[in-house]
């Protein structure tokens, strides 16, 4: 055998043991330490569990003072939006035409509730309601207001409706 044909079954034979050494140990501790990655990354959150707990148990304190402060807790919340929508409507001349029965659905353990209810006159006071329901009563968000002029051909005279959907959680 020839030195040349030495150094190329040498260099073969490195080459075969490199693959077989990173088949059989430097594969299983690349593996084992990607596993160690992720078990101290789960050590971390199961770690602030305590805090997460606390700052939901604050949470919770603090939307229940928002029921309260809102007096949603002995009613229901449909009968309170339409106390508020009523007492409104008499003090700015609104009429409430109609509020349907709210349509519920279930998403992934959460109960989704959307309040549909038609109001009619002047458009200032419309959106004042619409504004006092959403941003300082917390009922939900307006999630659709549908405008539609019509006319009363009784006496010639336009007016106002507006549809409003309102969606809330709870």
């Amino acid at each position: 055998m020839t030195q040349k044909t030495k150094n190329i079954l040498l260099i073969i034979v490195f080459f075969l043991v490199l693959i077989i050494a990173y088949k059989y140990a430097i594969s299983n501790t690349l593996q084992l330490k990607s596993e160690y990655k992720t078990l101290k990354q789960d050590a971390v959150v199961f770690n602030n569990m305590p805090l997460q707990l606390s700052a939901l148990k604050q949470r919770e304190k603090y939307y229940d003072s928002l029921l309260t402060k809102y007096q949603m807790g002995e009613s229901s919340m449909q009968n309170s939006m339409l106390k508020t929508i009523n007492t409104y409507a008499e003090a700015n001349k609104l009429k409430v035409i109609g509020f349907i029965e709210p349509h519920k659905i279930q998403q992934n353990d959460l109960i989704v509730n959307t309040y549909q209810f038609t109001l009619e006159g002047d458009y200032n006071a419309i959106i004042t309601l619409i504004h006092q329901i959403e941003q300082k009563t917390k009922f939900g968000e307006v999630i659709n207001l549908f405008f539609k002029k019509q006319k009363n051909y009784r006496n010639g005279k336009y007016y106002l409706q507006a549809s409003v959907l309102l969606k809330s959680f709870g």
